[in-house]
């Protein structure tokens, strides 16, 4: 597996480097509790969907819509929380 440390991770990365429906692992700090968590999921999942819109603008509160693939629901994560992210055997550490 190949580690590279970026110096800050943003949307644009996860972006870059997750396409749609690509499982990966991510690390991130929650905003409420402050606890390390760790997350198997898939961005761009649309089966689970019971229909409307949120209620929030996540780009707005920079968070990341995922599919948690372990515990089957939606998450919102904080894109400034992010620690690593492992995807198609690359693991990226962020400052």
């Amino acid at each position: 597996m190949t580690t590279a440390t970026l110096p800050q991770f943003n949307i644009a990365n996860l972006d870059k480097l997750v396409s749609d429906g690509q499982i990966f692992y991510i690390e991130f700090i929650k905003r409420t509790t402050g606890e390390l968590r760790k997350m198997r999921c898939r961005t761009g999942v649309k089966k689970h969907l019971k229909g409307g819109s949120k209620a929030y603008n996540a780009k707005s509160k920079n968070l990341i819509t995922v599919f948690d693939m372990e515990n089957n629901g939606y998450r919102s994560i904080p894109a400034e929380g992010v620690r690593s992210l492992t995807v198609s055997g690359q693991h990226f550490e962020f400052a």
